[in-house]
């Protein structure tokens, strides 16, 4: 319950003398260490809530860390919480049926039953328990350990104090207790979902060729409705040149529904000396991959404060008061492949330097509801699991002669929650890059940091297949020599122990680069990162000399990243920078395709012939209206601006149907990235074509082509209609907005994903950090909760929230109310 504190808090003259009472009450922790579900007693912590629910959660030790966190948590967001864990266990089918799809948070898997499969898979082999029982470094410290614990007592506790009333799960027999593991089991998902999360289809499908089924193997059972190991045609090999171009685009971060900007500026730049730093990450608005906003207090330990993805412990992307972080998709591949020459007698084993090896059987049964139990085997190798497919443009087929085994690091990575913990206790730029050398827990995200001193930092410490170029030049098959230099995706030779990864002497695990070969850039004006690879980090201190499995060299930017290199480097040449200035640049809506073309596509719209185009279906268009439209649109994607929504479908499908090569007068150029390429082509035949379906389809739907953006780019909370500005990857908007297109229901109607936990975060030389943030969907999913729209709402407004970090600002809060969360005996 919440009680009301204040005359309590103001008799202890709201000073330093606050925090110790406070954590003086707060019990010691239990003795308990094994994983089971704890029976009552001992774990407690100090919740302070301010404005828009965001609590300030104060402890003796990591384990009543983590019982607040987890109390906390499930306050706020039980049912998406339930639904993970239900996922974790493989049991999506038996609550939710075998074919449907499960939001994606936890995994690439399209069905329930595949993601059961596998999940199932993991836990009945004991892989998550192995990884907890690991020593640190290679496995989770102690500390860790004990706010995973901490974590699952504290949700447990509150399911067992309150009654659930959001609808999404309100009287559900799949919300249930958790345990350690389970928790573990949810940062294992996190760890892989680079990995053999996005493989889940191809691994669960991957069966031997039926007539080459080794005697003892069992007959397959029948396959069910949308079952992934319904039988597929004859096998063949993949094509070299279309799966180059396939893995390409499954491994484009451009293409993931993650993502993010974030820049660092050096003391050099700013007005008071020590740096700034402004995070936007993208992340899907609903399901089980939002951040969850929280401040974290062990006194003389931890005090950090930032947004944590759900399920975790830690903070995740945040600030104390002498750094401040946060992460961007980085551009690793996080796996690579060992195609398998088979034994000819055997389809499921395979040979190693002439030696037949077999195969590992992994039998999963997963219950179904309405239905029997579905069986399936998955095979797994010395490399991993066989993989049928990495996404339906690049098939694996498993033939009498070859299969493909996918190899993932991040399987025997549980160290994520440590490298963030560890990041949480740094006091400076260099603590930073300590704390990822030691733990070399991420695995899919770079990391930009600036400090208090002035410093700055991006590195790309990312655990990843320890592919050199060398190797993949010696060992790759004609499969690999394709794929290898179009994505870092190498395909090597599983038949020699010569192609075998080997290890970096600073790697905590064999098998993967150690941090010494991390791109990484130090204490430049400003370092910044929109996806794209290491390389313009710093437009004027290029990154090169990594090899390609970390990313491309030279190669074309996306217009995200060259309208974020733009920004910055146009700011921190201003100088005399504040976190005003960053917050002007996250909501600034500048549009980098419009300022590149929409002049000439407002020339060439004009040049055409009685004003009208020929549209995709061959019929003629009257497209003049919209030709003033564009020349006189803002080229912001500001909810109010006009023009902004006709660019917006044109430009989609304009560079949907013509290639960049007829799109563009300039070429890319690698002297110049970042204004190359440029000058529309006004004679490209797609211009035409794509301003008539533009036009068409807006009129279609009774929207004018002037209409304000937020008039057609909303979401809608408690009845309420939100504009939200902001714009999408293809127009390279820093503040990205993405959501479905649905003209008959009036635009964009819901954000699907973008701009999420975003923080601007500086030092004025005073004790406290100076830090404004906002959690674009709020705190809580349950439609019931004030948190679940509060920040919404000032994000369609463009406004901040003021952190309150110091002692000072939480006890003054006019909002303030304190919870002592608590295991009843």
């Amino acid at each position: 319950m919440h009680l009301s504190t204040r005359p309590i808090l103001r008799r202890v003259a709201l000073t330093g003398a606050a925090l110790l009472a406070a954590t003086a009450a707060v019990p010691q922790a239990s003795a308990a260490t094994g994983d089971r579900i704890p029976a009552g007693g001992g774990l407690s912590a100090v919740i302070r809530y301010t404005e828009n629910g965001i609590p300030h959660i104060l402890a003796r030790d990591y384990a009543q860390l983590g019982f607040g966190t987890g109390w906390a948590q499930a306050a706020d967001q039980v049912c998406v919480l339930a639904d993970g864990f239900v996922t974790v266990a493989g049991e999506r089918s038996r609550w939710f049926g075998p074919d449907a799809a499960p939001d994606g948070s936890l995994s690439s898997a399209t069905r329930n039953l595949s993601s059961d499969l596998y999940f199932k898979g993991v836990r009945e082999s004991g892989t998550v328990e192995k990884l907890l029982a690991t020593p640190a470094p290679a496995g989770p410290t102690k500390d860790l350990k004990e706010l995973m614990r901490g974590w699952a007592a504290g949700y447990n506790a509150w399911l067992a104090q309150n009654r659930i009333d959001d609808p999404a799960c309100k009287g559900a027999g799949w919300v249930r207790p958790v345990t350690t593991t389970d928790v573990a089991a949810r940062g294992f998902a996190v760890s892989v979902l680079g990995g053999q999360g996005r493989g889940i289809d191809g691994i669960t499908a991957a069966q031997p060729p039926a007539a080459a089924q080794p005697p003892t193997a069992q007959p397959p059972a029948a396959a069910a409705p949308g079952s992934p190991a319904t039988p597929l045609g004859p096998a063949s090999a993949p094509d070299p040149a279309t799966a180059a171009e396939a893995a390409r685009e499954f491994f484009d971060t451009s293409r993931y529904d993650m993502g993010s900007n974030a820049v660092a500026f050096a003391g050099s730049t700013t007005a008071s000396g020590s740096g700034l730093l402004l995070g936007n990450p993208h992340y899907p608005w609903q399901g089980g991959r939002r951040f969850w906003q929280s401040q974290q207090t062990i006194p003389g330990k931890l005090n950090v404060s930032g947004g944590s993805l759900l399920g975790t412990a830690v903070v995740n992307i945040g600030f104390n008061e002498k750094v401040a972080w946060s992460h961007t998709v980085a551009t690793g591949t996080p796996v690579s492949l060992h195609q398998l020459t088979l034994d000819p007698a055997d389809a499921t084993a395979y040979l190693v330097d002439g030696k037949p090896e077999r195969m590992t059987r992994r039998t999963v049964t997963v219950p179904v509801s309405g239905g029997d139990p579905v069986t399936r085997t998955q095979w797994w190798t010395r490399y991993g699991p066989v993989v049928s497919n990495l996404g339906a443009g690049l098939p694996l087929p498993w033939t009498a002669g070859t299969a493909y085994a996918l190899n993932d690091p991040n399987a025997a990575n549980l160290r994520g929650s440590d490298s963030a913990l560890a990041m949480g206790r740094a006091r400076s730029v260099a603590g930073i890059q300590e704390a990822l050398a030691r733990t070399q827990g991420l695995p899919w995200v770079n990391t930009v940091a600036a400090d208090s001193a002035g410093g700055t930092l991006f590195t790309q410490s990312q655990v990843l297949p320890r592919i050199t170029d060398e190797l993949a030049a010696r060992c790759s098959t004609p499969l690999g020599r394709a794929t290898y230099p179009a994505s870092g995706l190498a395909v090597l030779d599983g038949s020699r122990t010569d192609c075998a990864l080997g290890s970096d002497p600073d790697a905590v695990q064999p098998g993967v680069f150690g941090p010494g070969k991390a791109p990484t850039l130090r204490d430049a004006p400003y370092a910044e990162n929109s996806n794209d690879s290491a390389w313009l980090a710093h437009a004027d201190r290029p990154l090169t000399g990594y090899e390609r499995v970390w990313g491309s060299v030279a190669t074309p930017r996306s217009l995200r990243t060259r309208g974020a290199v733009e920004d910055v480097s146009a700011m921190a040449a201003k100088g005399r920078l504040t976190v005003a200035d960053l917050e002007k640049q996250q909501f600034a809506n500048r549009v980098p395709a419009g300022d590149l073309a929409a002049a000439d596509a407002a020339k060439a719209c004009a040049a055409l012939p009685g004003g009208t185009a020929t549209g995709s279906d061959g019929s003629a268009v009257d497209v003049s209206a919209a030709c003033p439209v564009l020349a006189g649109w803002d080229r912001t994607a500001d909810s109010t601006s006009r023009g902004a929504l006709l660019f917006d479908r044109f430009w989609r499908r304009l560079t949907a149907s013509t290639a960049a090569k007829d799109l563009w007068l300039v070429p890319f150029s690698a002297a110049d990235p970042v204004r190359t390429p440029r000058t529309l082509n006004q004679a490209a035949p797609g211009i035409g074509r794509a301003l008539a379906d533009a036009v068409a389809e807006l009129r279609a739907a009774g929207i004018a082509l002037d209409a304000p953006l937020g008039e057609h780019q909303f979401v809608v909370r408690g009845g309420q209609k939100l504009p939200v500005g902001g714009g999408t990857e293809a127009l390279g908007v820093w503040n990205k907005i993405e959501a479905p297109w649905n003209a008959a229901a009036g635009g964009y109607a819901e954000v699907a994903h973008g701009s999420s936990h975003i923080q601007a975060v500086g030092w004025d030389r005073g004790h406290c950090p100076v830090a404004r943030t906002l959690l674009t969907y709020g705190q809580s999913s349950n439609p019931g909760s004030p948190h679940s729209a509060d920040q919404t709402r000032l994000f369609s407004r463009e406004r901040w929230v003021t952190a309150r970090f110091c002692e000072r600002d939480i006890l003054t809060s006019p909002q303030l109310k304190v919870v002592w969360a608590r295991e009843r005996r």
